[in-house]
């Protein structure tokens, strides 16, 4: 099996999807059949959010991820965070997931929260970067970045200079934050090559597809909202089955434009409905190599 950074050398455009772990364990039969149904799309790497799983209830991060990498044979990336970590526990969780064959991780700061305490050992993503790079040399090591940029970042020029970080830290490869115009990532892209960013990128999109992701996602990602798609969500908002179709259209055009335009790779948001995976996928499979 190809390591993600082989993916990205082999081929124009890497498609990949994201899924995150449910928070009851009885729902993890039904996610491994939607897994099951995604890798028949053909994806470079199927990435996992964090989930702690154990005495929380929920699956964990490790337990999919095995799941994909050891029964699917598909290549995972397990989402790692600084937040309510440290030292021993990073150092405990990787060789978790050393032991389960899953040795591509994206380092995270991950969002603050009342259950995730500031960590004392990794202030940003590159400080966890480097220490995943210290314990585990032969680890792939992924990172975030934001086409808008950081929401805490003072610019959009300081955040993509502290890219140059996660690059140095050992990051071999950048997944974006979701986004809705394209415009904003060709901008950032061109930042982050004038500043000396020589990683692929992949581009990450999310198909609005139900009433209840507008509020909850596109507020809480801060992304710029063109005309075409506040337009579509005005029409469709009331109507279910044309808000799917319209948002399942929005992210096909716009996930065709940047394979078109020659982006490293293409992440779909894809919110574990492998149903509109297929649909996204039906409408750039011609694009995409075989």
């Amino acid at each position: 099996m190809a390591t993600i950074s082989q993916l990205f050398a082999q081929k124009r455009c890497v498609f990949s999807i994201e899924c995150f772990p449910p928070k009851q364990t009885t729902k993890f039969p039904a996610m491994q059949q939607t897994l099951r149904q995604m890798k028949d799309l053909h994806p470079g790497f199927i990435s996992v959010t964090y989930g702690a799983g154990g005495s929380g209830g929920g699956v964990s991060t490790v337990e999919v991820a095995s799941f994909l990498k050891n029964e699917l044979q598909v290549e995972p990336l397990a989402h790692i965070l600084c937040m309510g970590s440290d030292k021993v526990k990073a150092a405990a969780l990787l060789d978790e997931l050393e032991a389960a064959g899953v040795t591509s991780v994206l380092t995270l700061r991950g969002d603050r929260t009342p259950l995730r305490p500031e960590s004392p050992d990794f202030v940003h993503a590159c400080d966890l970067a480097a220490f995943v790079r210290a314990q585990k040399p032969s680890f792939g090591i992924h990172a975030a970045c934001y086409p808008e940029g950081h929401p805490e970042a003072p610019s959009l020029a300081q955040d993509v200079e502290n890219l140059r970080c996660k690059q140095q830290a050992g990051a071999t490869h950048l997944l974006t934050q979701l986004f809705f115009d394209n415009g904003k990532f060709y901008r950032f892209l061109n930042l982050a090559r004038r500043a000396g960013i020589t990683l692929p990128v992949s581009a990450g999109v999310m198909p609005i597809v139900r009433r209840s992701q507008i509020e909850r996602t596109v507020a809480l990602s801060s992304a710029s909202l063109p005309s075409d798609f506040t337009r579509m969500i005005a029409r469709w908002q009331d109507d279910p089955e044309s808000l799917r179709r319209a948002g399942i259209e929005y992210a096909v055009s716009q996930l065709r434009d940047l394979i078109e335009g020659g982006a490293d790779g293409v992440h779909l948001y894809a919110m574990n409905d492998a149903g509109v995976a297929a649909d996204v996928y039906a409408g750039i499979r011609d694009l995409l190599e075989p």
